[in-house]
């Protein structure tokens, strides 16, 4: 499940961060504890719990003492608001950008991604 790319924890808070967007787990939808976490994955629990205290700190999950973590009953639009301003900085512009300097015109751009729509 995890691979050496980037940190164990920021892997976990970003496979439940997608499962959040795919709708798999929804608002108010309790999570694994860090310590079932931890053991399905064979994982340290600390490594888990950075995870999720990630998770808090952005406002994905919260807490409720004595009972588990919980997915925020807002954070797929606010995780899908955060994609799109990431889509649009990490992609679009640099394809406009792009597109500008090998001379194409943007509504060229707009016109091959409706194409593309359509089918």
């Amino acid at each position: 499940m995890f691979d050496d790319r980037s940190p164990i924890y920021r892997q976990i808070a970003s496979r439940i961060k997608a499962d959040v967007l795919s709708g798999a787990l929804k608002g108010d939808d309790q999570v694994m504890s860090t310590t079932q976490y931890a053991t399905y994955y064979r994982i340290n629990p600390a490594t888990a719990a950075k995870a999720f205290q990630q998770l808090v700190d952005e406002g994905v999950l919260y807490k409720k003492r004595g009972i588990g973590m919980f997915v925020s009953p807002d954070a797929r639009d606010t995780l899908r608001a955060e994609r799109r301003e990431s889509f649009f900085a990490e992609v679009v512009e640099p394809m406009i950008s792009e597109a500008r300097a090998i001379g194409i015109p943007l509504r060229d751009v707009v016109r091959r991604i409706e194409e593309r729509e359509q089918r």
